[in-house]
């Protein structure tokens, strides 16, 4: 066996000091099947690459630097030569720098709060009080973390409006009620609603639906009413809606009314046209006076 040729086999050391990398981290590449030895000697263990994989090996190292998952290092370091792997790293990228932009806002968020100047973030919005009147609904509910909201919440109202034509029609704005905390640790359960005229065509219609794997309910809604502040497209997203709801919290305590029920969103708007800064949602909580 020939060692140290360009051509040829190295020893690990020889190999990770041309690709200026520790030994140490060539053996964590090749636990984490991102880069294997090109040969390992039975009798004495030894490991040895080829030169050839100076290159693999330098890129995988920089994209742990972009804190890329295992997975998608792996599938881009088999593309590398190909036009697929830029845009492999571009779409890795373009999600990391939502991340990021999401962390900043919730950083800003939070230096407010711990600051003192919550006060100064929920002045910014109005909440109001509104009855709403006993309801017919038909729901779907599920168990999701935060990153899964954004797709299932418009797909399940798109279900429930779309069987609302054998209910009797919609007779209000869908809205979705968080039973519980939704996050990347907490999978609520979140309820899709959406407000029908015909209570029998609609428990026709939810009996039909079993077995379809969904958790498709109807239920007569009971009159409450409600607390809630009004906010734009763009003030959905997550970090921003933390503030809304925390406002009308806010407003809650200082003006003497309990909870009565858990917290909702109520989509009144056109989701599609509408624009960042248009009237959307009512982050919204079931009050009754303390």
């Amino acid at each position: 066996m020939d060692i140290g040729d360009d051509g040829a086999l190295l020893t690990i050391g020889a190999f990770a000091a041309r690709a200026r990398l520790s030994a140490k981290a060539l053996r964590l590449y090749d636990r984490l099947g991102l880069l294997a030895p090109a040969h390992i000697d039975e009798a004495s263990g030894y490991r040895y690459y080829r030169a050839g994989q100076v290159e693999r090996a330098r890129l995988v190292a920089m994209l742990r630097q972009l804190d890329m998952p295992l997975a998608r290092i792996a599938e881009l370091v088999e593309t590398a030569d190909g036009p697929a792997s830029g845009a492999l790293l571009a779409a890795y990228w373009g999600d990391a720098e939502a991340r990021f932009a999401a962390q900043r806002t919730l950083a800003a968020y939070l230096r407010a709060r711990l600051s003192g100047r919550s006060s100064e973030m929920y002045e910014k919005f109005e909440v109001r009080l509104a009855d709403v009147p006993e309801q017919v609904i038909v729901t779907e509910t599920r168990h999701t973390l935060a990153d899964e909201l954004p797709l299932w919440i418009p797909a399940s109202l798109g279900r429930l409006e779309e069987a609302a034509g054998e209910c009797g029609g919609v007779v209000g704005a869908p809205y979705v009620v968080y039973y519980s905390a939704v996050s990347m640790e907490s999978d609520g359960p979140v309820e899709s609603c959406v407000p029908v005229a015909d209570e029998s065509g609609a428990r026709a219609w939810a009996a039909a639906a079993q077995g379809r794997g969904r958790q498709f309910q109807v239920r007569v809604e009971p009159a409450r009413r409600l607390a809630y502040t009004r906010i734009t497209k763009a003030q959905v997203a997550h970090p921003q809606i933390l503030a809304p709801y925390e406002a009308v919290e806010a407003w809650m305590k200082r003006e003497g009314w309990d909870y009565d029920g858990p917290c909702r969103e109520i989509y009144f708007a056109d989701w599609d046209a509408a624009g960042a800064e248009d009237p959307v949602c009512d982050v919204a909580f079931p009050v009754k006076r303390g």
